[in-house]
């Protein structure tokens, strides 16, 4: 009997295994099990936006400290008005699942990968800014995501710019605006007290724990709108995952995650949802993938196994 047909194949396994362990981690939290349901990481901040926002002894590293603007303190209160396990599980879920779209059947050994494992623990919006960084390129409203929590990944917007793109870079804008004034019209005072915040943000200080690029903003800043005006003079629109991961005010242990964007930009990622999603809107640039350089490759390796066949027969 066929041994294809008798044997498990692991490759169809991979996306329901990958559904289970999120399911688990989620029902873990949906439960009460500590330690991962404990009253603390970032999605604990966000849960405790409901009882109003407290950014006056806000600061970077901070446990349940929050951060973001209180347009995104908004738009979630649906979900914070749940119990506070409830909200976890389904913040868990939510965050998780577009490691699925982005990396497909490999999600399963991706979420294993010590900086995603983390950022879906913490319940970070990495997964989500490497999805704006894909699906950005076609619907560039959602780049207020990034900039209404993190603010200076709004570089990526310099894509537009470069390639004089006015319509994509307007709407950005312009969906930034919008959110921003409708939020600032319902809350001024927290507006207010978020920008005071900024001004005194500073970058952490060495040990104490915190694992992040000791690299300072002002260092990355310039670098990354280079490369970025590089890869849209170029059609590489895999720099703009790499702008965001990079640009971020500090760059976490779990920052990477975002990274996670480039793997439907190269061959190894061609079967993922979101690949198939690039290769379907053919406005997107489609940047050069690894592909093209191990074809090469294999044929520099055959003209030079040649010639030595060559050589030595001669």
């Amino acid at each position: 009997m066929d041994a294809r047909t008798d044997g498990i194949d692991l490759r169809r396994l991979a996306i329901p295994s990958f559904i289970v362990v999120i399911a688990v981690f989620a029902g873990l939290r949906l439960l009460g099990v500590d330690p991962w349901a404990m009253p603390a990481y970032d999605l604990y901040a966000y849960w405790t936006t409901r009882d109003g926002l407290a950014y006056a002894a806000a600061l970077q590293g901070d446990t349940g400290a929050y951060l973001y603007s209180p347009a995104f303190a908004q738009l979630i209160a649906p979900l914070t008005a749940l119990p506070w396990q409830v909200f976890a599980g389904l913040w868990t879920a939510l965050i998780a699942a577009p490691l699925l779209w982005l990396g497909g059947r490999h999600a399963i050994l991706l979420i294993l990968l010590p900086p995603i494992f983390m950022s879906v623990a913490l319940g970070q919006l990495d997964l989500a800014f490497a999805v704006v960084a894909i699906v950005g390129l076609r619907w560039p409203a959602v780049w207020v995501l990034p900039i209404l929590t993190k603010v200076t990944p709004g570089i990526g917007l310099l894509w537009f710019l470069v390639r004089r793109e006015w319509q994509s870079l307007g709407l950005a804008i312009g969906a930034t605006l919008a959110l921003a004034l409708g939020s600032l019209a319902i809350d001024p005072g927290g507006w207010r007290d978020w920008l005071a915040m900024l001004t005194r943000m500073e970058f952490p200080a060495l040990g104490g724990g915190l694992w992040f690029l000791p690299v300072p903003l002002l260092v990355r800043l310039p670098l990354v709108a280079a490369l970025i005006a590089w890869g849209a003079l170029t059609d590489r629109p895999w720099v703009l995952p790499v702008g965001v991961c990079f640009s971020l005010p500090t760059v976490w242990f779990n920052s990477p995650t975002i990274l996670v964007a480039l793997l439907p930009m190269v061959a190894a990622g061609a079967r993922t949802p979101a690949a198939a999603w690039l290769r379907s809107n053919p406005e997107v640039p489609v940047a050069p993938t690894l592909a093209a350089p191990r074809r090469r490759l294999a044929l520099w390796l055959r003209r030079v196994a040649a010639h030595a066949r060559a050589t030595l027969g001669g």
